[in-house]
């Protein structure tokens, strides 16, 4: 997914020094406490799309599809045994071709995309929406991570979802919200990134964002996810592992406007890694990870940790 680099310089320079003041000042705001109550119910929003239906805290299962037959239920003897759900679901098979086919047990009632399951279909992955198999609570679908494809499960009466602990966040604070100056790359850069599973992959950078503090230059590099997708970046900092979560932290941001990118760190969040072990984040590498300690955002989770 993406990612970003960081470096930091001394500013021996009078007008280097003039240069980086400018840079560690708060994005201007019109008001501070329009902004302090935007980002509230901005955080409110983050806890009630966790806690949705469909969110990430109903994960119950991530089972990775063997070549052939492999069968699905809660019930123990299926090569895939879902956490919860009817007994026997059907067989989900993997062709060479990457193909994936579910064929229904005949005692489950299941829908795909809606749409009553009568006789086997073949699921789609990858590019745009996927397939989506849902049986009362439960639902599932399949996802592509490199080489492997697996079955991404949810159920609505998820323990994690019914047990929410809420979320821990640093007090809001304008100063974390900075001005950054956006420097374009063309073409777009390339970056690796290596997810919890050890999987690497090559994602296109489209610039950096620069901004100072306490003295000194640091570049972050967000991974391009599409013209009509904010700038992703993924870090760390000096309190991840003990105030905040310890992989990696989640930031977004509008694309440049004006040669400016505007980094909010009290929106800085948690990746879904946090709240499930059934996520496959990205970490950030090791050319991102900040090392000051950035006191925005949102804190470890309070819950049951991962």
């Amino acid at each position: 997914m993406h990612g970003f680099r960081i470096f930091a310089q001394q500013s021996p320079a009078i007008c280097l020094g003039f240069f980086l003041l400018s840079m560690s000042l708060p994005a201007p705001i019109s008001n501070a406490e329009d902004y302090v109550a935007a980002t509230e119910a901005w955080r409110a929003d983050r806890a009630a799309r966790l806690t949705s239906p469909d969110g990430w805290l109903s994960l119950i299962g991530l089972h990775w599809l063997q070549a052939g037959e492999n069968t699905v239920g809660s019930a123990k003897g299926n090569f895939i045994q879902f956490a919860a759900g009817p007994a026997h679901l059907g067989k989900v098979s993997l062709a060479a071709s990457g193909a994936v086919t579910l064929a229904p047990d005949g005692s489950a009632r299941l829908e795909v995309d809606g749409q009553l399951l009568t006789g086997p279909v073949n699921l789609t992955y990858g590019e745009g929406k996927p397939s989506l198999v849902r049986e009362g609570t439960i639902s599932f679908f399949v996802i592509k991570r490199g080489d492997k494809l697996g079955l991404r499960v949810k159920d609505t009466e998820s323990p994690r979802r019914r047990h929410f602990a809420g979320l821990d966040w640093y007090p809001v604070d304008p100063a974390w919200r900075i001005e950054a100056s956006w420097v374009p790359y063309s073409p777009a850069h390339e970056i690796r990134i290596t997810n919890v599973l050890g999987q690497t992959s090559t994602m296109p950078v489209p610039g950096k964002a620069v901004f100072a503090h306490e003295g000194k230059t640091y570049e972050l590099m967000p991974v391009d996810e599409g013209e009509t997708e904010p700038l992703f970046f993924i870090l760390a900092d000096a309190t991840s592992g003990s105030e905040t979560y310890g992989a990696s932290r989640f930031l977004y941001a509008e694309r440049a406007k004006d040669g400016k990118v505007v980094l909010d760190f009290n929106r800085a969040q948690n990746p879904p890694c946090a709240f499930t072990p059934f996520a496959t984040c990205p970490l950030p590498p090791k050319e991102n990870r900040l090392p000051f300690p950035v006191r925005a955002g949102e804190k470890n989770y309070p819950g049951e940790s991962h």
